[in-house]
C-alpha cells in the first residue's frame, strides 16, 4: 500500500471526524433517527462544521480518481505520495479555516487543494520517457 493510498483513507477520516464532535457535544439535541435535520446544524460552529464535512465529501471523488489514475499510469510514486500528503494537509487547514470562520483563508486553501489535486491528476503527462 502506498502513502497516497493511505492518504485516501486519511481524507475520508478527516471529513468523517470533522462533523463527529458536533454530534457528540450536542448529543442531547442530536436525533440519530434524523441525522440530517437542518435544525440541529443551527448557525455558528455547527453549520460551519457541516459545511466543512460536506465539502470534504464533495472533494473526495476527484482526489481518489487523481490518485488512482496517477498510480495506474505509473507516474512517479514519490510525487504522487508527496502531493497526496500535501492535499490532506491542505484539507486539514481548510477545515480549521472553515471552523474558525476565516472565509478568505478557506477559499485560498480550497483553491490550493484543487491545484494540488490537479497536479496529481496530470502527473502521468510529466512522467520521464
Amino acid at each position: 500500500m502506498t502513502v497516497a493510498e493511505i492518504m485516501l483513507f486519511a481524507a475520508v477520516l478527516l471529513y468523517l471526524l470533522t462533523v463527529a464532535p458536533v454530534k457528540a457535544i450536542g448529543h442531547r439535541r442530536f436525533d440519530n433517527a434524523n441525522p440530517r435535520d437542518p435544525g440541529f446544524y443551527e448557525p455558528g460552529i455547527a453549520r460551519r462544521t457541516l459545511g466543512a464535512h460536506l465539502n470534504g465529501i464533495e472533494t473526495f471523488p476527484f482526489f481518489a480518481a487523481a490518485v488512482f489514475l496517477a498510480e495506474f499510469r505509473e507516474a512517479p510514486q514519490h510525487w504522487i505520495d508527496l502531493l497526496a500528503g500535501a492535499f490532506v494537509g491542505i484539507r486539514l487547514l481548510f477545515v480549521l479555516a472553515y471552523l474558525g470562520n476565516r472565509p478568505t483563508a478557506r477559499t485560498l486553501l480550497w483553491n490550493l487543494g484543487f491545484a494540488v489535486n490537479t497536479a496529481i491528476f496530470f502527473l502521468p503527462w510529466w512522467r520521464p520517457a
